[in-house]
Protein backbone atom coordinates (compact mmCIF):
# COMPACT_ATOMS: atom_id res chain seq x y z
CA UNK A 1 0.00 0.00 0.00
CA UNK A 2 1.19 3.39 -0.50
CA UNK A 3 0.18 6.71 0.31
CA UNK A 4 -0.48 9.14 -2.31
CA UNK A 5 -2.16 11.71 -0.95
CA UNK A 6 -3.02 13.28 2.50
CA UNK A 7 -4.22 16.19 4.02
CA UNK A 8 -6.54 17.37 7.24
CA UNK A 9 -9.34 16.11 5.21
CA UNK A 10 -8.44 13.14 3.29
CA UNK A 11 -6.15 10.20 2.61
CA UNK A 12 -5.64 8.63 -0.43
CA UNK A 13 -3.97 5.21 -0.92
CA UNK A 14 -3.04 2.83 -3.39
CA UNK A 15 -3.60 -0.77 -2.74
CA UNK A 16 -1.48 -2.96 -4.76
CA UNK A 17 -3.34 -6.39 -4.25
CA UNK A 18 -0.40 -9.14 -4.34
CA UNK A 19 2.41 -6.65 -3.37
CA UNK A 20 4.24 -9.04 -0.64
CA UNK A 21 7.61 -7.45 -0.94
CA UNK A 22 9.62 -10.04 -2.66
CA UNK A 23 9.25 -12.02 -5.91
CA UNK A 24 6.23 -13.82 -6.48
CA UNK A 25 6.47 -17.23 -6.85
CA UNK A 26 5.70 -18.89 -10.09
CA UNK A 27 2.27 -20.98 -9.70
CA UNK A 28 0.25 -22.92 -11.70
CA UNK A 29 -3.01 -21.15 -10.53
CA UNK A 30 -3.39 -18.03 -12.51
CA UNK A 31 -4.01 -15.36 -10.01
CA UNK A 32 -5.98 -11.68 -10.83
CA UNK A 33 -4.42 -8.66 -10.16
CA UNK A 34 -6.59 -6.11 -8.48
CA UNK A 35 -5.04 -2.79 -7.90
CA UNK A 36 -7.29 -0.10 -6.47
CA UNK A 37 -7.14 3.15 -4.57
CA UNK A 38 -8.75 3.32 -1.04
CA UNK A 39 -10.14 7.07 -0.35
CA UNK A 40 -10.68 8.13 3.59
CA UNK A 41 -12.90 11.08 4.03
CA UNK A 42 -11.74 11.87 7.53
CA UNK A 43 -14.21 14.24 7.88
CA UNK A 44 -17.44 11.59 8.04
CA UNK A 45 -14.82 8.95 9.06
CA UNK A 46 -15.64 6.58 5.92
CA UNK A 47 -13.92 5.63 3.53
CA UNK A 48 -14.34 4.14 -0.37
CA UNK A 49 -12.23 1.60 -2.44
CA UNK A 50 -12.27 1.88 -5.77
CA UNK A 51 -10.89 -1.13 -8.49
CA UNK A 52 -12.42 -2.03 -11.91
CA UNK A 53 -13.40 0.71 -14.15
CA UNK A 54 -13.62 3.14 -11.16
CA UNK A 55 -10.20 2.46 -10.55
CA UNK A 56 -9.64 3.36 -14.15
CA UNK A 57 -11.17 6.39 -14.09
CA UNK A 58 -9.46 7.66 -10.45
CA UNK A 59 -5.90 6.62 -11.89
CA UNK A 60 -6.51 9.35 -15.30
CA UNK A 61 -7.08 11.86 -12.35
CA UNK A 62 -3.47 11.19 -10.86
CA UNK A 63 -2.50 11.38 -14.14
CA UNK A 64 -3.72 14.32 -14.72
CA UNK A 65 -2.28 16.01 -11.58
CA UNK A 66 1.27 14.60 -12.78
CA UNK A 67 1.03 16.73 -15.71
CA UNK A 68 -0.46 19.45 -14.44
CA UNK A 69 -0.31 20.33 -10.90
CA UNK A 70 -3.37 21.07 -9.31
CA UNK A 71 -3.96 23.20 -6.15
CA UNK A 72 -4.83 21.65 -2.87
CA UNK A 73 -8.42 22.50 -3.30
CA UNK A 74 -8.71 20.77 -6.85
CA UNK A 75 -7.66 17.78 -5.71
CA UNK A 76 -10.45 17.76 -2.64
CA UNK A 77 -12.87 18.54 -4.84
CA UNK A 78 -12.03 15.40 -7.10
CA UNK A 79 -11.45 13.63 -3.66
CA UNK A 80 -15.24 14.93 -2.22
CA UNK A 81 -17.26 13.38 -5.94
CA UNK A 82 -15.79 9.85 -4.88
CA UNK A 83 -16.54 9.91 -1.38
CA UNK A 84 -19.97 10.63 -1.95
CA UNK A 85 -19.44 6.94 -2.62
CA UNK A 86 -18.33 5.72 0.74
CA UNK A 87 -20.39 3.84 3.05
CA UNK A 88 -18.12 2.06 4.88
CA UNK A 89 -17.25 3.52 8.19
CA UNK A 90 -13.28 3.46 8.85
CA UNK A 91 -12.10 0.86 10.77
CA UNK A 92 -8.53 0.07 12.69
CA UNK A 93 -7.57 -3.73 12.81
Amino acid sequence: MNLLYESESFAVMHVLANETGEAAPVSQTPTLERHGFEIVDKRSGKEVYLDGSWAEMFQMHIQAWQQNTPTQEEVEDTLERYTGLAQQPVVVH
